[in-house]
């Protein structure tokens, strides 16, 4: 029976022979090989784990740096708000009031404190900006509201200003665009850089420099009735020299004969036809913006919307930014920006007028309407002051 499986001298029981015999023809396993399999797998198993806390701590680790890094830059937005919002809030006067104007800093001033001209216009360390030459002038004119639409503009984000009047262009063109740039505050990328010197507009040189300057610069011109700017022009002189002559003996070259002397810089401005035909000889109409003194005061918001349409900015300034003071007879600012306090202009602004002889006025009135009339066709307004 066995012999029939061919194992004749093995002693296995029938039917398990052959699978014996294939076991034993293998070799037994290697222990060594055993031991090495074990560690390897150990090793794998262990980098696993290890990978696997490795990956659990950069989760856990990764919004504590995100929350650090965003803590970071609100705390730089945070700073740099408060200089914005140092910029754009005027000082309060020594006595304490909101309304007292800040001293007007000469240009001379100004330009010592200058670093040098090889930093001139470059972007600084701390991304505070860089000084530009300016876009946009308010040139004219002087007793017209150039102050209050200057301090209107300036709570305007896009707009920076340079608070006192550099009178570059009329007085010290021959110290360089290099120190005029100089006197200029530093703006960002998309901010306005702006100037106002009334005395631009009567200026004969001014309008071929600022053209040389940059023919792409926006002017802009505050007007107001020729008669009633020649009484506050007067204003203003009485009240550092009491002792000049009375505003009618300055009115004529001879009282007798009504004849106006057009020589007086207070009757001279008024004239605004005559030194609008030498702006037009340099810069198109377009590029002149007219706002009326007037409505400067009656509709601030209204005269601001059309400034800041007309230099390509958002209306951001609007009714809501003023209200009208009585006392002085003028709007002032609800607030300075980041301030709870009202502005208004310091007590320079709205001086009473004296009283003037009608019949000097109305002769004023006739002398001025010829002349009020072809600006009123130059410009293609009609401002009202024969009303």
């Amino acid at each position: 029976m066995f012999a029939q499986h061919g194992c004749g001298s093995c002693t296995d029981p029938p039917g398990t022979g052959m699978a014996f015999s294939r076991v034993g023809r293998l070799d037994p396993p290697n222990r060594g090989v055993s031991r090495r399999a074990a560690v390897m797998l150990c090793s794998l198993l262990t980098s696993l784990f290890l990978l696997h806390c490795l990956t659990e701590r950069c989760g856990t680790s990764s919004p504590v740096r995100a929350s650090s890094s965003r803590g970071l830059l609100q705390d730089l937005g945070s700073q740099r708000t408060k200089r914005l919002v140092y910029q754009w809030t005027e000082p309060v006067g020594s006595d304490g009031r909101v309304d007292a104007e800040p001293p007007e800093e000469s240009p001379e001033l100004v330009a010592s404190r200058k670093v040098s001209p090889r930093f001139a216009g470059k972007l600084s360390p701390l991304g505070e900006g860089s000084k530009k030459l300016p876009q946009a002038l308010i040139i004219g004119v002087k007793k017209g509201g150039t102050r209050a639409l200057l301090e209107f503009l300036r709570v305007h984000p896009d707009i920076r200003a340079v608070g006192a009047e550099p009178h570059f262009f009329d007085r010290n063109y021959e110290n360089g665009l290099d120190w005029y740039r100089e006197l200029m505050p530093k703006t960002l990328e998309g901010q306005i850089t702006m100037e106002k010197t009334p005395s631009y507009f009567v200026t004969r040189e001014a309008p071929a420099r600022i053209s040389a300057m940059s023919r792409d610069t926006k002017l802009i011109v505050v007007v107001r009735d020729p008669v009633t700017r020649a009484i506050s022009d007067y204003t203003q002189t009485l009240s550092k020299k009491p002792d000049i002559p009375s505003f009618e003996s300055l009115t004529f070259k001879n009282r007798t004969t009504g004849l106006i002397d057009t020589s007086w810089s207070a009757i001279q401005i008024g004239i605004y036809a005559k030194h609008l035909d030498n702006w037009l000889q340099y810069f198109p109409m377009g590029q002149i913006l007219f706002v009326s003194g007037e409505r400067l005061i009656t509709d601030p918001a209204g005269e601001l919307g059309r400034v800041q349409d007309f230099l390509g900015l958002k209306r951001i300034i609007t009714d809501k930014h003023f209200y009208f003071n009585q006392t002085k007879g003028f709007p002032c600012l609800k607030k300075a920006e980041g301030s709870s306090k009202p502005h208004c202009l310091g007590k320079t602004k709205g001086r009473t007028h004296p009283n003037i002889d009608p019949e000097v006025v109305q002769r004023l009135r006739d002398f001025y309407r010829p002349f009020n009339m072809k600006f009123y066709q130059m410009t293609g307004r009609f401002f009202g002051w024969e009303d």
